[in-house]
């Protein structure tokens, strides 16, 4: 059941405590502890925020400097299906994105996987474009490899 969300979205920095709390309501990701994320982060130059409604953490963003090349790598962001559509995965984005710019990131580099149709949808409306798919046997696991510029606002408007 969607719950109805009329309240203010606030992002904050949280730990990895609450990302793994959140993660676990993500029923498109495997349950990952925080061992996981802490070895993958480990001696990175890391973003973890939490996106609040009612003082509750409902969604997150996990990146890092994955790749040395002037680009930021949005590893992970999940938000809970009771609060989807309501404006989270844009708060958590837009301030990953502003963030990444005081930080002199040239652009933010994703996957995704081409069975979730809803997130990509969402990152070639909000100025993300193909760089490649990795293919796997079911077509649906493909990976699809995505990244947008930093700079001036890519949205895409309706017609």
């Amino acid at each position: 059941m969607k719950l109805l969300c009329m309240e203010k979205i606030v992002i904050t920095h949280i730990g990895i405590d609450e990302v793994v709390t959140v993660n676990k309501t993500v029923t498109e990701f495997d349950p990952y502890t925080k061992e996981y994320f802490d070895n993958r982060l480990k001696g990175k130059d890391s973003l973890i925020i939490g996106a609040h409604i009612n003082d509750h953490v409902v969604g997150y963003l996990v990146g890092y400097n994955r790749f040395n090349d002037g680009s930021f790598y949005c590893w992970m962001v999940g938000v809970n299906p009771d609060f989807r559509e309501k404006g989270v995965l844009k708060a958590l984005m837009d301030y990953q994105e502003k963030w990444a710019r005081k930080r002199e990131y040239s652009k933010i580099k994703i996957k995704t996987r081409n069975h979730l149709r809803e997130m990509l949808t969402y990152l070639v409306r909000y100025g993300f474009y193909f760089t490649e798919v990795v293919e796997y046997p079911n077509i649906e696991d493909n990976r699809i490899l995505l990244e947008k510029k930093l700079g001036a606002v890519h949205l895409i408007q309706k017609q």
